[in-house]
């Protein structure tokens, strides 16, 4: 297989279709992407893509459940959302369709599918949520871990901006394809990077590549509330013997910095890299830099790993 190539299939795993993209070279080392809330696979920027089969690596992407080609699990029921916010708001417990967990398993199982034992791993937002399970759960498959714009889960770090929290809670116009388009647009611009913003034509194209893939508001509730639902992983990333690199922008209105700091604080030895002006998405002015930090991370690392 050369660096041009690239399979895409779904396949069962852990009960449910679960859907990937294979690119680059299959004998050079892989590279599995996770992305985050309500993000098919077509979020991570091609040039990224491209650049990490550049550097000798074979990438691999995935449709989390409920979001892209991946299954969508309707028959879960969804709670009433308001009584889930004065749950947590009293420090209650709430129930969720499935776990944070859940999704991880999804990734392991699909790695036990595609017989990759060992991989580096980068999760964006919740897919750095998700990789930091696959750390902590499964620490024999990961050589090195790379968490972005993510966080630890410990609810006392600093919540979503309030411009950015009200832009979320609106919805579509209409379910015509232009208000939903405009309706995401809106997302990007509230929780992109303030240093960086992205062209009209640029949002047009990364949005609608996101929409063909699949978006659906039923399944972003459910990933959700596995969000929400999850626990604090301190303790258990302090106990993480994995080379790890976090990623974050001192801007992030999603994610707020200091969940990436807290993130770095709780695994041993982890490195740190805060990006000013850099928000809840990846400027392209930006990727080549993230993508020498990650490189550069996984090849200091590389011989340690085998």
């Amino acid at each position: 297989m050369n660096n041009d190539s690239m399979i895409e299939d779904v396949i069962k795993v852990n009960g449910v279709d679960i859907a990937y993209q294979l690119h680059g070279n299959s004998l050079h080392p892989t590279l599995l992407l996770i992305h985050g809330l309500s993000t098919p696979l077509t979020g991570w920027p091609k040039a990224m893509i491209d650049a990490f089969v550049a550097e000798d690596f074979q990438v691999l992407l995935l449709d989390n459940r409920d979001v892209g080609h991946s299954e969508l699990l309707n028959h879960f029921h969804i709670p009433n959302m308001g009584w889930v916010m004065t749950k947590l708001k009293l420090g209650l417990s709430i129930s969720e369709p499935y776990k944070l967990e859940d999704m991880m398993q999804d990734t392991i199982a699909l790695l036990d599918a595609l017989n990759l034992d060992v991989v580096h791993v980068v999760g964006a937002s919740m897919g750095g949520m998700i990789a930091q399970l696959m750390a902590i759960h499964h620490p024999k498959r990961v050589k090195t871990l790379t968490s972005i714009m993510s966080t630890t889960g410990y609810k006392k770090l600093p919540s979503v901006n309030k411009n950015i929290r009200e832009t979320l809670a609106q919805k579509p116009a209409s379910k015509e394809y232009k208000d939903r388009m405009q309706y995401h647009i809106n997302k990007w611009q509230v929780i992109g990077s303030p240093d960086y913003p992205s062209s009209d034509a640029y949002l047009h194209e990364y949005v609608g590549s996101m929409l063909e893939r699949g978006i659906t508001a039923k399944g972003t509730l459910r990933q959700m509330l596995a969000i929400m639902a999850a626990g604090n992983r301190e303790e258990a990333l302090s106990k993480l013997n994995i080379p790890s690199l976090v990623i974050h922008g001192d801007c992030d209105g999603l994610v707020n910095v200091a969940g990436g700091k807290a993130t770095a604080d709780a695994i041993p030895n982890a490195k740190l890299k805060i990006y000013p002006g850099m928000g809840h998405d990846f400027p392209s002015e930006l990727i080549a830099s993230i993508v020498d930090n990650i490189v550069t991370h996984i090849k200091t690392n590389l011989s340690d790993r085998r």
